[in-house]
C-alpha cells in the first residue's frame, strides 16, 4: 500500500494539495472546541476524573485526525482522521452503558461484540459508495438511538442529551451523505456541515458525561 497516495473522497477537493479543502480543514475547528468547551465544563464542576478526560482528549484528536485527513488526503490520514473515532464510539458506548446504565462488565462486553459484528458485516455487505460511506455510522447511530430510549424509560438525566446527540447524528449524516449528491449543484459540498454538526454531537455526549457519568456527584 501506498501510504502517501492521494485521496479524492470529497466535492470540495477538486485537486490534491494541503489548502484543496477549506471549508472541510477549517470546519474541524468544531471538533476542538467542543473538547475546550468540555473541559472548561469539567473544571468548573471540579471533574477530574481520568475516564472522563480521556472522553475529552479523544474529541480533541478526533479534530487533529480529521485535520490531517482534509489537508493531506492520504492513506496515512485516513487511519489518524478513523482510528480516533473507532475508539470514542466503543468508549464512550462503554462508559454509559457502566456509568448511566450500570451494566456489568461481561454485558458492556457483549454489547461491544455485537456493535463490532454489525459494523463490520454493513461495511462489507453495503454496496460501495452506499450513502457516500456514511453506512458505517448507522450502526453507532442505532445504539445511541436504544441507549437514549432505555436511559428514557429509567428516567435516567442524561437521556436528554444523549436522545439530542442521536438526533443530531442522524441529521449529520444526511449532509455526509449528500456532499458528492449535491456536488453539481453546490461544488464546495456538504462534508463541513457533517463536522460542526458532529461537533455539537460530540458537545452533548461529553456533557452528558461530565454532568452525569461521575463515580459521585460533582
Amino acid at each position: 500500500m501506498d501510504w502517501f497516495a492521494p485521496i479524492d473522497s470529497y466535492c470540495e477537493r477538486l485537486h490534491p494539495g494541503l489548502l484543496a479543502e477549506p471549508l472541510n480543514t477549517l470546519s474541524n475547528a468544531a471538533f476542538i472546541i467542543a473538547a475546550i468547551w468540555a473541559a472548561r465544563a469539567a473544571l468548573r464542576r471540579g471533574n477530574r476524573e481520568p475516564v472522563i478526560w480521556l472522553l475529552i482528549a479523544l474529541v480533541f484528536v478526533i479534530g487533529l485526525g480529521s485535520l490531517a485527513f482534509h489537508t493531506f488526503a492520504n492513506q496515512w490520514s485516513v487511519l489518524a482522521d478513523v482510528l480516533p473515532i473507532t475508539v470514542f464510539i466503543y468508549g464512550y458506548l462503554a462508559f454509559a452503558l457502566r456509568r448511566f446504565l450500570g451494566f456489568a462488565w461481561w454485558k458492556i462486553a457483549g454489547a461491544l461484540i455485537v456493535l463490532f459484528a454489525i459494523t463490520f458485516v454493513a461495511e462489507n455487505i453495503l454496496p460501495p459508495g452506499f450513502m457516500n460511506g456514511s453506512g458505517a455510522y448507522l450502526p453507532a447511530l442505532v445504539a445511541s438511538v436504544l441507549v437514549s430510549i432505555e436511559l428514557l424509560r429509567r428516567g435516567h438525566p442524561a437521556h436528554l442529551n444523549v436522545s439530542l446527540a442521536s438526533t443530531v447524528l442522524f441529521v449529520s449524516l444526511i449532509f455526509r451523505t449528500a456532499d458528492i449528491v449535491l456536488c453539481s449543484l453546490l461544488p464546495i459540498g456538504t462534508h463541513f456541515v457533517w463536522h460542526i454538526l458532529n461537533g455539537v454531537v460530540l458537545a452533548l455526549y461529553l456533557e452528558a458525561a461530565i454532568r452525569y457519568g461521575s463515580r459521585k456527584p460533582v
